[in-house]
């Protein structure tokens, strides 16, 4: 195990989640618009001469976009040095694959990343802007943000000594993190649009009279915690299939830890909502959000690591217990 590369992909995650949270900021605080137009450039310049907060907040958004880009460029170049591409017959082999494998997809998703970006910019899909494209853009920003987390995580678990996983003879595990999965996606896309209204009507004085659009995000803003208790127990269904087949395993343990912190976030929806969602609520409910999501990946790739005899073994061991 190169501990370097490890300590170097565990470091890029959490840098990838502080840009996450600095450009829901941007979108936070309506400074979407603060360099204009414009884009790779602020207002047509390199460096924006404009000391307005919201022209500071937006170009500070882009230098911190712009090193991740060059830190993922380093990592694939790293993983493609350091570890070699073989199958499971190979001691390393399969590591090193999925590790090149997942830096690749870790850079696609932040050259996607950034062209989404640059299209909200370019079409003024900004600030308080109420079209419906810019909807639908912020939904798939929210939902390729998760692709991007889970390629990068896997990078870093891989390289920490995490094993290949494959969803063949998984049995019920493999459908019921699937639904887990696709639980908290439609989740974070009913987030991102409760989160634009709230942006809209509450931040920048959009009212429902003013625009259509603001009066239908709010109400459809009820889906959000009906959703979240909905992928709260597809997670705890997973999670108990899991024990069915692991009662002792790391990936269990992993498990817990969503379950509570999903609790948690549950308590701050709650509170984000009677606070009516100022900006410091709505980042640390989305940073919570993307430690569920890290946390449920890693979870998954643990549980179906797990070589079949001993899930097997397991899951008799289980299956006796609850039938005596």
């Amino acid at each position: 195990m190169n501990r370097r590369f490890a300590y170097y992909a565990w470091g890029l995650l959490a840098y990838n989640i502080l840009v996450v949270l600095w450009g829901a900021f941007v979108r936070a605080t309506g400074s979407g618009a603060g360099c204009g137009s414009h884009w790779p450039l602020c207002n047509g310049e390199v460096i924006p001469k404009s000391l307005q907060v919201e022209t500071l907040i937006e170009y500070s958004h882009r230098l911190t976009s712009g090193i991740l880009g060059i830190l993922v460029l380093v990592l694939v170049i790293w993983a493609f040095r350091a570890f070699a591409k073989g199958d499971d017959a190979q001691e390393g082999g399969a590591q090193g694959t999925g590790i090149r494998r997942a830096s690749l997809w870790t850079l696609f998703f932040i050259i996607t990343e950034a062209a989404i970006g640059a299209g909200l910019v370019k079409m003024e899909w900004v600030a308080a802007d109420t079209s419906v494209e810019r909807v639908y853009t912020m939904v798939f920003h929210l939902l390729n943000t998760f692709f991007l987390l889970t390629a990068n995580t896997l990078v870093a678990w891989f390289a920490s000594g995490g094993k290949p996983f494959s969803l063949r003879g998984q049995a019920g595990l493999g459908v019921a993190f699937g639904a887990a999965f696709l639980g908290m996606i439609a989740l974070g896309a009913t987030g991102a649009i409760a989160a634009l209204g709230d942006t809209l009507y509450l931040t920048l004085g959009v009212t429902p009279e003013d625009s259509p659009l603001v009066k239908t995000l709010v109400s459809l803003r009820i889906y959000h915690p009906l959703l979240a208790f909905v992928s709260f127990a597809l997670i705890y269904v997973a999670i108990r299939v899991l024990a069915a087949y692991h009662p002792n395993s790391r990936a269990l343990r992993y498990g817990y830890w969503v379950v509570g912190l999903f609790i948690v976030q549950l308590l701050c929806g709650g509170l984000n909502v009677y606070l009516k969602a100022p900006a410091w609520m709505q980042l640390i409910h989305l940073f919570i959000t993307d430690i569920i999501w890290i946390l449920l990946v890693v979870t998954a790739a643990s549980a179906l690591a797990i070589p079949q005899t001993r899930r097997e073994s397991h899951y008799q061991s289980y299956r006796q217990t609850t039938t005596a």
